[in-house]
């Protein structure tokens, strides 16, 4: 009932970290109940797919769909989570090592 029936979002750039915005500028009439739930709680900053689901207490290919649908129709942005640093190579770090005992 909530997607209309549909399984599989209109597109498949969503994974579980992807965050999501709403576009404070667009109206929130016509939309179903979930689609709304879905805006009001985004207009309070970028979450991730996860945090929206969890928030709505449905599930992750549910609330994809929806947010896929909202995409479509420029009532919500998104944009990859930022990337973890990248970790120093193992060289690196007993080199460290080496010199902070050579010290002691």
């Amino acid at each position: 009932m909530v997607t209309d029936g549909r399984a599989h979002p209109t597109r498949n750039t969503l994974d579980f970290v992807t965050l999501v915005m709403a576009m404070n500028d667009r109206p929130l009439g016509g939309l179903s109940p979930e689609k709304k739930r879905l805006m009001e709680l985004c207009r309070g900053g970028a979450l991730s797919v996860a945090e929206v689901a969890g928030h709505l207490e449905l599930s992750v290919s549910v609330v994809k769909v929806l947010l896929s649908d909202l995409i479509d129709s420029g009532h919500i942005t998104t944009r990859a989570p930022v990337p973890k640093a990248q970790l120093p190579q193992a060289q690196l770090l007993q080199e460290v090592l080496d010199g902070l005992r050579a010290r002691l």
